[in-house]
C-alpha cells in the first residue's frame, strides 16, 4: 500500500459499535444514530497509520484494510 490509496471495510457481524474506529480516525469514519461505522472515504498514505491504529484496536477486529 505504498502511495496508493487504501480501502478500510467493516466485518458488520463483528461490529458491536463501541465507536473506537471514529475516535482513532475521524477524517473518514463517521457514527450512524446506532453508532455503528460509516466509512466516508479512502485511507490515503497520510492516514494510513491512524487506520492502522484504528483496525488493530477495534475490540471486536472488525475492520480490515484492503
Amino acid at each position: 500500500m505504498s502511495d496508493r490509496t487504501a480501502r478500510l471495510r467493516v466485518d458488520w457481524p463483528s461490529c458491536r459499535a463501541h465507536g473506537v474506529c471514529h475516535e482513532l480516525l475521524p477524517d473518514i469514519v463517521r457514527l450512524d444514530e446506532w453508532g455503528y461505522p460509516i466509512v466516508t472515504g479512502e485511507v490515503t498514505p497520510d492516514l494510513l497509520a491512524e487506520a492502522k491504529a484504528a483496525a488493530k484496536a477495534c475490540p471486536k477486529l472488525a475492520l480490515r484494510l484492503a
